[in-house]
């Protein structure tokens, strides 16, 4: 081999790249230490741009086509080397093919819950997990700050600090939407839409990447929370307990099943015999005689009427009275069926309540 050829052979005239993966953001063209020869083809395909970098500096960027390198198609690197008049002379240069097709399906979620005031529920925990699309916007600003001189930067490399983006926004823009937690299921698209708004402007600006689809697939509430949710759907599904009782009764009569009438009968004995004690307890008592048979009786006297006493029950006592369970108390105060008073985290329940409750 004569010198001619070594120095040819040292020389880059086609420079190329053929994806044969899903997942490669970024790669840097290996050169192998060798130089650029003055007129050399640059083949950029779709879906593909090419990004230069020379003494550190971000040069010129190519889009789909094929190129030759010449002093006018590189004018930033001509500034960057010096080349007044034209290079002849070959160059050193790195090269960046950057992958800008649609990157589909990237899963995000929360790790930990995101708390949130709820018109509902109070303050609420929730998480939430979907997926995104996306696509690099801006090669130089993408190479800089996040791909850096990576060889082959690939999307499992950026996939958690994206992610961590997406949820801290995702919080934010959640919290400041002050949508109910029961509502937010029957918005997601909505929420989806907006949130690309919110989301896009940040990425853009810190990785050069666009977000072009935000999809919200689920959010959910602690364990606690959704037992809430099923308590008060069942009561309202159940709406007035007497009627409940009566109505349980008939399909147990209907039915000819001794065993599966014992159960109403019984509530509904419970709530006959509670009725019963609470107009005994509504009756004044006999006045006592105070004498011996035979003594004169005494001079009547005209004493002054006891005010009323306010009678009060827990739930507790209430349950008691009524023969059901305490949880159906608290289901039917819950629901406003029956009236009472919420001091704190206690309930109080007035005879007259009972009474109004009792009567249907």
């Amino acid at each position: 081999m004569n010198i001619l050829n070594i120095i040819k052979s040292q020389l880059i005239e086609v420079i190329e790249w053929t994806d044969d993966s899903r997942d490669t953001l970024s790669y840097r063209w290996p050169d192998e230490d060798k130089e650029i020869k003055n007129g050399a083809q640059l083949i950029v395909r779709e879906s593909q741009q090419v990004q230069f970098v020379a003494a550190g500096q971000y040069a010129d960027l190519f889009g789909p086509g094929k190129h030759t390198l010449s002093t006018e198609n590189i004018p930033v690197l001509s500034t960057i080397y010096g080349w007044k008049y034209g290079f002849q002379s070959p160059f050193k240069c790195d090269v960046y093919y950057i992958n800008t097709r649609l990157f589909t399906g990237n899963k995000w979620g929360t790790a930990n819950p995101v708390t949130v005031r709820d018109p509902d529920f109070g303050v609420v925990r929730i998480r939430a997990f979907g997926t995104y699309d996306f696509r690099i916007v801006q090669p130089a600003l993408f190479l800089k700050e996040v791909a850096g001189t990576d060889q082959n930067f690939r999307l499992d490399e950026f996939a958690d600090t994206m992610r961590s983006r997406i949820v801290s926004i995702f919080s934010e823009a959640l919290a400041k939407a002050k949508i109910p937690v029961l509502d937010v299921a029957t918005r997601y698209s909505d929420l989806g839409e907006a949130l690309v708004q919110v989301i896009n402007p940040a990425v853009v600006d810190k990785y050069g990447l666009e977000i072009t689809s935000f999809i919200l697939e689920n959010v959910s509430v602690p364990a606690e929370v959704e037992q809430a949710i099923d308590k008060r759907s069942s009561m309202t599904a159940i709406g007035n307990l007497n009627d409940y009782v009566k109505y349980q009764m008939g399909q147990a009569m209907a039915n000819g099943g001794d065993s599966a009438a014992t159960l109403p009968a019984s509530m509904a004995m419970g709530f006959g015999m509670a009725q019963e004690m609470m107009k005994q307890m509504q009756q004044p008592a006999p006045a006592a005689s105070g004498f011996l048979p035979g003594a004169a009786a005494p001079t009547p006297t005209t004493a002054p009427a006891a005010a009323p006493v306010l009678q009060v029950y827990t739930p507790e006592q209430a349950a008691q009275l009524l023969g059901v369970e305490v949880a159906d108390v608290l289901a039917e105060l819950e629901a406003g069926n029956l009236k009472g008073r919420k001091i704190g985290s206690a309930w109080r329940i007035a005879q007259a309540a009972l009474d109004e409750f009792l009567a249907g």
